[in-house]
């Protein structure tokens, strides 16, 4: 039985030139513009042109392959204080990595640019992945899995301790005494395992209180930090069937955490294919998958799936894979292969099988996350089935191309989703956690509230 859909949250995930691989190649891309601020600028107004909620960044500590491209180039929490000074009411999300961060150095960043922004800021807490970041913070390799997951749960307590450890009303501006009152600023005094803080933070209480928690990791620990901690949650799913999977046991698990499930939205990844006719979408879909360098991308396609295709021929059907209960190789790219694979034969009217350049070009545009191709109503019509089948809450846009991707969704499908009441026709707060139905966190009300740590190791 499908459930009533509420209005849908909407991010804007900015990456590049888009999130095709191929897109900077583009005669038409902006690959020139990426140091230009401007560019972002003109993305986070377009964004908000649409009414979305937020604006995102992810990040990295390492370049990768030049050759292919920068995802990244302006450090996102720069390129954000410039961008909220060219909107108004978009909310400004970064990754902020728990791994190579300190609490206090995190806390004051992300609170001067909830003060710059006036209360638009999200915080995505990652832990990183690679070796290659690892080593450009003066480590050999990452830490294992669970130190990471355990060092971000006692980083994200201490940041919101630090957000804390000023009360909303401590500022007295008493040119005859105290500019702040000393009573109502607190020290920490957290001593653990991970790290030493003493606190108070330099930076006042930022304007919500705690800017929004968002998570994005699908592994075992990240589950359980979403579940303890995040306000939002960025999804990874293929199609509906993972999407409802994932929805409903991290759902179960926050409220088995004992928080309201219903006010942590869960906004799987979406690459839209935007066209008048879906022959017109599927074109600029094969357009962008033609400009991938075959050679390459048919050696990591063989990486993936164990086996040599070097010679596939590009647009013939994939051939026969073993099923994931023969695959000895890592699985879990693996089985997106399969899904996507799946998806795609579901997804067309002859049923026939994807060629290699179509997978290809999945894997290059989102990778495991879900592909939408057609006109504003038919995409329009998917995404309300996500909704209604309980597979999302919202979406994290991910154009293949920019600034045109977005341009499409703003200008033509956002429009068809509020003829049909899924979204909304203004913005009735100026803050994320207003855009996002959330509550501002109380302030401490005395020296008691925030009644310090003792000084010994963390349990």
């Amino acid at each position: 039985m499908p459930r009533a859909v509420r209005s849908m949250h909407l991010n804007l995930f900015i990456s590049g030139c888009g999130h095709h691989k191929a897109a900077w190649r583009h005669s038409e891309s902006s690959a020139e513009r990426l140091g230009d601020v401007g560019y972002f600028e003109e993305l986070a107004r377009t964004a908000e042109r649409g009414l979305l909620d937020a604006v995102f960044f992810a990040d990295g500590q390492s370049a990768g392959n030049v050759a292919d491209g920068l995802r990244g180039f302006l450090e996102p929490l720069t390129a954000l204080a410039a961008m909220s000074r060219a909107t108004k009411r978009i909310g400004l999300v970064s990754t902020v990595s728990s791994t190579f961060y300190t609490p206090f150095h995190a806390a004051r960043m992300l609170a001067s640019l909830d003060h710059i922004s006036g209360g638009r800021v999200g915080w995505n807490v990652v832990t990183s992945m690679f070796d290659a970041e690892a080593r450009n913070h003066g480590l050999e390799q990452m830490p294992d899995h669970a130190g990471r997951y355990a060092r971000a749960d006692k980083f994200v307590d201490v940041v919101l301790r630090l957000w804390d450890s000023w009360a909303d009303d401590a500022l007295r501006y008493d040119r005859a005494g105290n500019y702040a009152d000393p009573g109502r600023v607190n020290p920490i005094n957290h001593c653990g395992e991970h790290f030493r803080v003493d606190g108070p933070l330099n930076v006042p209480r930022p304007p919500q209180g705690h800017p929004v928690l968002f998570q994005a990791g699908s592994s075992e620990p990240g589950r359980e930090l979403a579940a303890r901690r995040a306000e939002a949650i960025y999804a990874v799913a293929a199609d509906l069937d993972s999407a409802c999977e994932y929805y409903l046991e991290v759902k179960a698990r926050i409220r088995a955490a004992g928080r309201n499930p219903d006010a942590v939205a869960i906004m799987p990844g979406l690459v839209t294919y935007v066209g008048s006719t879906e022959a017109e979408a599927r074109a600029l879909q094969r357009e962008l998958d033609d400009l991938l360098p075959a050679e390459d991308s048919l050696r990591q396609l063989g990486q993936f799936i164990g086996q040599d295709c070097m010679d596939w021929e590009l647009d013939a059907p994939i051939p026969a894979l073993p099923p994931l209960s023969e695959f000895t190789g890592p699985q879990g790219r693996y089985a997106t292969i399969l899904r996507i694979i799946a998806t795609e034969q579901s997804t067309v009217e002859s049923k026939a099988r994807p060629t290699v350049r179509e997978l290809l070009g999945r894997l290059a545009a989102g990778g495991g996350h879900a592909t939408m191709v057609g006109t504003p109503e038919q995409i329009a019509d998917r995404m309300t089935r996500w909704s209604e089948h309980g597979g999302a809450d919202g979406f994290n846009l991910m154009p293949p191309t920019l600034p045109g991707g977005i341009d499409d969704f703003v200008d033509h499908v956002v429009p068809v989703l509020q003829r049909r009441g899924l979204f909304r026709r203004e913005y009735a707060a100026s803050t994320l956690r207003g855009h996002l139905g959330l509550p501002r966190p109380k302030s401490p009300v005395s020296v008691e509230a925030l009644a310090p740590e003792s000084p010994t190791p963390e349990a």
